[in-house]
């Protein structure tokens, strides 16, 4: 009942900045939580950060606390994660993620997915 579509990867270089949108459509008038999560060749899915219906609460992973920031605009039904100061680390395919539920950290949480968006933080 929800679609989702990333926006905004690309090359970025350490240090400087970038920001990733995701747009939602469908059911978006029902309140649900939106999450960030990012893959690594040859890794787990990993959380990145989660948002929940009001913007009032948010959850960072400790690897990305004090440089990203996630935000939501509810009337354009759009959820994104700025990237201040990224490294190399952080290259990865980012997709965001919905759930009519609260936000989890577990990507069994979300039944909702993107298809996902790619970083690359050049040093």
């Amino acid at each position: 009942q929800l679609q989702l579509v990333e926006s905004g990867g690309g090359l970025v270089q350490a240090g400087g900045s970038l920001r990733l949108s995701c747009a939602a459509s469908g059911r978006t008038f029902s309140r649900y939580a939106m999450a960030w999560f990012r893959q690594a060749p040859g890794k787990e899915r990993e959380f990145v950060a989660a948002i929940s219906w009001s913007g009032v609460r948010t959850y960072y992973a400790d690897s990305v606390k004090g440089r990203f920031t996630i935000s939501r605009d509810s009337a354009k039904n759009t959820v994104y994660l700025q990237m201040n100061s990224p490294k190399p680390e952080d290259t990865a395919v980012y997709y965001c993620a919905a759930t009519y539920r609260d936000y989890d950290v577990l990507p069994r949480g979300y039944n909702y997915w993107g298809q996902g968006t790619q970083v690359t933080v050049s040093s």
